[in-house]
């Protein structure tokens, strides 16, 4: 996300408005800036309950060991970055 910003409207209660631009002063920070942090983390908790739907609320761990290379792997990084180089727009 990101990018310009934009004025809206809402219609609110008083008093929450009040409490909330009490709570923006304390923290010390713009009242836009604390109601778009919030925003922002709504929509991420929107995304993460989404993909919780789709995969469930498995926790999965990960173990491997490390691996060394048996040749240098300069040539193959390069190769792969020439790669994705080719398709991706930079």
């Amino acid at each position: 996300m990101g990018g310009g910003k934009v004025r809206t409207s809402v219609y609110l209660d008083r008093e929450v408005w009040e409490a909330f631009k009490a709570a923006a002063r304390m923290r010390r920070v713009e009242v836009s800036r604390l109601l778009e942090e919030i925003l922002r983390e709504e929509v991420a908790m929107g995304l993460e309950g989404a993909l919780i739907d789709l995969a469930g609320e498995i926790d999965y761990e990960v173990d491997f060991e490390p691996v060394r290379p048996s040749a240098p792997v300069s040539p193959l990084v390069r190769e792969m970055r020439d790669a994705r180089a080719s398709v991706v727009p930079g």
